[in-house]
């Protein structure tokens, strides 16, 4: 029965203190459940907000219009929830005799205005008995009575044409339609929900892979496209590694070098977002950055990479390993600045790698420094010194680089205006090892300890005799 839902959907809305204030049969309009629905609702109030100005519509659209609206064009424009009431009342007529409003009168629509407006005689439609139930006949008249405070509410219709159904809400159609919207409704609710899973989900993803990836590569990868090797001009590369990592290893559970390495990559990860730089990869302790790739910075690179290998170098002087807190961790640093080329290798797990003499070169800044120092190549010197922005590198002097020959290297120190405390290098004096210092020291620990290592232990520290250093089973 149509009008018990058109009733229940003006009742909602006055429930909510709104007026429809347009009320007609073209506003009530069936879905593709066959469900009817109120449209138009909140039109009046936009108009008053934009305040547009009134345009008097033709007769044919005042037939649902209640008398005391007809009379005050101002209270026309807001509508009101009586003049609702009426509005319904003249769309049960329109569904009783399956006809538009006063259908059965011969007087044209601006006659009936005139009429509606100013009584004596009433005006309204006449419905004949043998067309609707007794009951609702009275209701529709009730609803368009000329006193607007003795119409009834929406409440008051809705529960009487609830008693007309006796007491069911619904005929047998109506009730498989209820349950279709119904059903209708949980599976958009699943949906969106799903939806918004889906998309939580994908925003993860693409977050993985833009920190496996750089963003352009990655966006080209995910559209299939290829991502052809680019030739960077001048760029800055960064590498590091732990000093005595395999004595270390050795000496640890695997579980506890797992846990050394997460927390010291955490820490320079953390550093890393502050500067214009890109993380290429980690292999074991060695951690590799680039800066002006994949997004050429100018000259900035060499200071951009400086700047974080300050920062890092004061952090690792805090670090503490949880299962040797007594043991500092030292790294070294090594830089150099060149030409290189970038693309990506491979499709199961494709990776962003870095190609040319740069990349070794720099590795073998790295090799050949010492803890607690930044090593730094003669043409990351030179751009420094180009930015002038106040950095303080100390000479080195002639070191041996494997494949280059001897070259003249320098140590950056600090810069002006860098007050963070950085690390004291360990003292070094002429034919001293440091990995041989560095051993010692871990078994002096592991004797404070009381550590107990098995035969089974010892051969496990081959690798650690086959690096020249040399632990003895009555030495610990």
């Amino acid at each position: 029965m149509q009008y018990l839902m058109t009733s229940k959907g003006i009742r909602y809305l006055h429930h909510r203190d709104f007026a429809h204030g347009r009320l007609k049969s073209r506003n009530c309009v069936v879905d593709g459940r066959f469900v009817l629905k109120i449209t138009d609702y909140g039109y009046n109030e936009l108009l008053e907000a934009q305040k547009c100005p009134y345009i008097q519509p033709p007769p044919e659209e005042l037939l649902w219009t209640a008398p005391e609206l007809l009379r005050d064009p101002d209270m026309r424009r807001k509508g009101t929830f009586k003049g609702d009431i009426y509005s319904f009342a003249i769309i049960l007529q329109e569904m009783v005799v399956r006809g538009p409003p006063y259908c059965m009168s011969e007087l044209s629509a601006e006659e009936i205005i005139k009429k509606v407006k100013k009584p004596p005689p009433l005006c309204r439609p006449n419905i004949t008995p043998e067309l609707a139930p007794l009951e609702c006949i009275q209701v529709m008249k009730q609803c368009w009575g000329e006193a607007p405070e003795r119409r009834p509410t929406f409440e008051e219709v809705f529960h009487k044409f609830k008693t007309i159904n006796k007491g069911k809400k619904t005929n047998i159609i109506d009730s498989m339609l209820r349950m279709l919207e119904q059903y209708s409704s949980n599976l958009e609710d699943l949906i969106r929900e799903r939806t918004e899973e889906l998309e939580i989900e994908k925003q993860k993803t693409e977050k993985l892979l833009s920190q496996m990836l750089p963003p352009s590569v990655a966006e080209a990868l995910k559209t299939g496209g290829t991502v052809e090797p680019e030739y960077f001009d001048q760029v800055t590369i960064y590498f590091s590694d732990i000093v005595g990592f395999t004595t270390i290893s050795a000496l640890s559970e695997p579980i506890e070098v797992v846990d050394l390495l997460n927390d010291l990559y955490t820490l320079f990860d953390a550093v890393l977002g502050n500067h214009d730089v890109y993380k290429v990869e980690t292999i074991g302790d060695a951690y590799m950055v680039a800066s002006g790739l994949p997004k050429r910075n100018g000259n900035k690179h060499a200071a951009e990479i400086a700047n974080m290998s300050l920062d890092i170098l004061s952090s690792v002087g805090t670090f503490r390993m949880r299962h040797m807190p007594d043991i500092p961790l030292r790294i070294r640093i090594g830089l150099h600045t060149g030409p290189c080329v970038a693309g990506v290798v491979g499709l199961t797990m494709p990776r962003y790698c870095l190609f040319g003499d740069t990349v070794n070169t720099a590795s073998r800044m790295e090799s050949t420094g010492l803890p607690y120092r930044i090593h730094v190549s003669q043409s990351t010197v030179d751009t420094l010194r180009i930015l002038n922005e106040g950095y303080e590198i100390v000479p080195r002097g002639k070191t041996e680089l494997k494949g280059k020959g001897v070259e003249d290297t320098y140590w950056l120190v600090g810069k002006k205006g860098f007050l963070k405390p950085l690390p004291k290098p360990p003292e070094i004096k002429p034919g001293h090892n440091w990995p041989d210092v560095l051993t010692r020291k871990l078994k002096s620990v592991l004797r404070d300890t009381k550590r107990t290592l098995t035969r089974a232990t010892f051969k496990e520290l081959g690798s650690v005799k086959e690096a020249g250093i040399s632990i003895e089973e009555d030495e610990i």
